[in-house]
C-alpha cells in the first residue's frame, strides 16, 4: 500500500509538473490567455472591416455588420421625386426655351401675316416647348422611378429595400405619369389649347 500511495504522488506530481510546463511555455512566448483571446478579437473585426471596404467597393451600400443602408437607391428615388415635381410646376430651362422661341417667332412672322400666323409664331410654339420639356423631366422622373422599384430583383439576395425608398420611388413614378399625360395634353393643344382668330 505504501509502494501505491508513492506512485499516486508520483503520478499527480508528474501531472502538475506537466501542467506546469504548459504554463510556462505560454508566459515564455509571451502570450497570455487574455493575449490570446484579444488578438483573435482583433483578426475578426480585421475581416468585417475588409469585407465592408470590399462591399463598398463592389458597389453595395453596406454596414460593417452587412446590412444594406441604400444610400444611393434612396438618393435616385428623392431624384425622381424632384424630376416628377419639377414636371408639373416648370423649370427655368422651360421658361428661357420658351422665351428664346417667343423671340424666334417675333423675328420671323412679319408685320403683313396673318393673325393667326402670328399667334402660332409667337405663342404657340413657345407653349409647345414648354409642353416638351416639362414631358422630358416627367419621362426622366419615370425611368429613375422605375429604375429604383426593380434595382431589388437584381441585387444581392436577402438584402430588402427600405420602405421609405419605395414609398418615394412610387411618388416619383405617379408624379412622372401625371407630368407625362399633362405634357402630351399641352403639347396637342387638348388642355388650353390656343385661342381661336376667327
Amino acid at each position: 500500500m505504501g509502494t501505491k500511495t508513492v506512485d499516486e504522488a508520483g503520478a499527480e506530481t508528474g501531472a502538475e509538473a506537466q501542467r506546469d510546463e504548459q504554463t510556462v511555455d505560454v508566459t515564455k512566448n509571451g502570450a497570455t490567455t487574455d493575449d490570446v483571446t484579444g488578438t483573435e478579437a482583433e483578426g475578426a473585426r480585421a475581416e468585417e472591416q475588409d469585407e465592408a471596404a470590399a462591399d463598398l467597393v463592389d458597389g453595395h451600400d453596406t454596414t460593417a455588420d452587412g446590412q444594406a443602408t441604400g444610400v444611393g437607391q434612396g438618393a435616385a428615388a428623392v431624384v425622381s421625386a424632384g424630376l416628377g415635381i419639377v414636371s408639373l410646376t416648370g423649370s427655368w430651362v422651360s421658361t428661357v426655351a420658351a422665351a428664346r422661341e417667343t423671340l424666334v417667332g417675333q423675328l420671323r412672322t412679319s408685320q403683313s401675316a396673318s393673325v393667326a400666323q402670328q399667334v402660332k409664331e409667337v405663342y404657340g410654339d413657345a407653349w409647345a416647348t414648354t409642353a416638351l420639356i416639362g414631358g422630358l423631366f416627367a419621362l426622366a422622373a419615370l425611368i429613375v422611378g422605375v429604375v429604383v422599384l426593380v434595382r431589388p430583383a437584381f441585387g444581392a439576395p436577402g438584402r430588402p429595400q427600405a420602405p421609405w425608398i419605395k414609398s418615394v420611388a412610387w411618388a416619383g413614378v405617379s408624379l412622372g405619369v401625371v407630368g407625362l399625360i399633362l405634357a402630351v395634353a399641352k403639347y396637342s393643344d387638348l388642355l388650353l389649347g390656343l385661342p381661336s382668330t376667327s
